[in-house]
């Protein structure tokens, strides 16, 4: 499985901006893809999460104001931020895996076993 994220860049507080995470060597339909986050000095941290049954997942940080979508052709997916705050600043890393077994958190970076090299998302004015 290759991920490749983009979309990164600087954007105002209150402003909006769309990741784009690349997925190739299998079946993004058969993935449980999750949306992380490092911000300086700052651990990384699980942001928002689709099961492969389309189940989605967000932090409480983000619930309202990111959206994870896909596009018809089931190869990209896509992170919707909007309502930016200086805090969401930080290096954006898509990741896969196959199956999150039963009581693990789907915002856990432990449960996934790939991962692009990541985008910059910069919030300030």
């Amino acid at each position: 499985v290759q991920l490749v994220e983009s979309g990164g860049g600087l954007v105002q507080p209150g402003g909006s901006l769309r990741l784009s995470c690349a997925v190739s060597g299998f079946a993004l339909d058969k993935l449980v893809i999750g949306w992380f986050r490092q911000g300086p000095g700052k651990e990384r941290e699980g942001v928002a999460s689709i099961s492969n049954s389309e189940a989605t997942y967000y932090a409480d940080s983000v619930q309202g104001r990111f959206t994870i979508t896909e596009d018809n052709a089931k190869t990209t997916l896509y992170l919707e931020m909007s309502g930016l705050k200086p805090e969401d600043t930080g290096v954006y890393y898509c990741a896969a895996t196959l199956f999150v077994f039963s009581g693990r958190s789907y915002l856990q970076q432990s449960v996934y076993d790939y991962w692009g090299q990541g985008t910059q998302v910069t919030v300030s004015s």
